[in-house]
């Protein structure tokens, strides 16, 4: 076993006793309208982003991108949820900037720092440009317990999936990777679209949870977070018990 592999584990388990021990203190962190519903939404969106650009794209573009990703959009939907206007120019341009350096950290090590870097700049440059079109993730906002997929959502994935193409055959150009680029970008352009249009078809449901979520259940989930944070925490100790080489 690598001891990356270990210490990873490791911090997961510790980051899981953390969030299980503040679901247990939902009233004394404010109830319904305290932090929880916002941490719900991005654990949630977090691992769902994470897992559909894992399986599209690698471990670390997965992590990297999913987190990033998670966080600035559990954000912009908590204001739609709570009423509040969606944010300035410079707030859309600042979550555009995080999602850009999540992919950019994602793609370094595979890709090379070009390469990462020109994505980086692209998809933001894109994604503020979207922004000022109207499109944004908070887009035709309503919870309920079905999926849905408006017109001008499917429109947004389909647009996202073309603009994340395009950049990466750019990004393939200026870091003169030429072997397999087309191929890459289509993998690029499909696991975004497919990421996107997972979040928003199920976002609703999601955010129908975040809101309602009864207390009892908040508590539940809580304890299930700390027991599996144990779990992955004791794992270091299971390996020095049982001699388990540690590469």
């Amino acid at each position: 076993m690598n001891h990356h592999v270990l210490a990873s584990v490791s911090i997961a388990g510790t980051t899981l006793d953390l969030l299980g021990g503040m679901y247990l203190a939902y009233d004394l962190l404010g109830g319904q309208h305290g932090p929880l519903r916002l941490l719900t939404r991005i654990v949630t969106y977090s691992v769902i982003f994470g897992i559909f650009y894992g399986l599209g794209l690698g471990l670390i573009f997965g992590i990297a991108a999913g987190v990033t990703t998670g966080i600035t959009i559990s954000f912009e939907l908590n204001r739609a949820a709570t009423g509040k206007p969606h944010y300035p120019v410079w707030g859309e341009a600042l979550c555009s900037l995080i999602r850009g350096a999540g992919f950019a950290i994602g793609l370094y090590k595979q890709d090379g720092l070009l390469f990462a870097a020109a994505f980086a700049v692209l998809t933001t440059v894109g994604q503020i440009f979207a922004y000022s079109r109207g499109m944004r993730p908070a887009i035709d906002y309503s919870p309920q317990l079905r999926p849905r997929l408006t017109r001008r959502q499917f429109l947004g994935t389909v647009n996202r999936v073309f603009g994340w193409l395009i950049a990466a055959l750019i990004c393939s150009f200026v870091s003169h990777r030429v072997e397999g680029a087309w191929l890459f970008a289509l993998r690029v352009g499909l696991t975004t679209g497919v990421a996107t249009g997972a979040v928003i078809m199920f976002g609703p449901i999601v955010e129908y949870y975040a809101d309602h979520l009864p207390e009892r259940r908040m508590g539940v989930f809580g304890i299930c977070l700390i027991l599996s944070g144990f779990a992955l925490q004791s794992l270091q100790y299971w390996v020095a018990l049982l001699d388990v080489k540690v590469s």
